[in-house]
């Protein structure tokens, strides 16, 4: 495997991000496996974990096929930045939301 699976991730994930310069890969093996840490500059986080972490997924995914063909575990791990999100503001109940006037038919909607 030598290393082909950090120098396959490090290339998707500079391809992906606006901030190549600061993408970092470490790579540890130990019983488990490969573990792959993956650092980005915290701009280019929403663009590596994608819409509902539909890319972050996507790149497990790669890697893990990698590990299959070696014959090895390969776990990626995605540090957050420092400081990382805010606490997320709490959504309430859906009936405190503002309501969604309902159209009776396609002759009420205006174009």
């Amino acid at each position: 495997m030598a290393e082909t699976d950090q120098e396959l991730l490090e290339y998707v994930v500079k391809a992906l991000v606006d901030h190549p310069d600061e993408v970092k890969i470490e790579r540890k093996i130990d019983e488990m496996g490969v573990l792959l840490t993956l650092k980005v500059h915290p701009d280019d986080m929403g663009q590596i974990i994608g819409r509902e972490g539909s890319t972050a997924r996507a790149i497990r995914t790669l890697m893990r096929i990698i590990g299959l063909k070696n014959h090895a575990r390969v776990n990626l791990k995605i540090e957050e930045p420092e400081g990382g999100r805010g606490p997320r503001e709490p959504r309430g109940p859906r009936e405190s939301r503002e309501p969604v006037e309902k159209k009776s038919s396609i002759d009420d909607l205006t174009i």
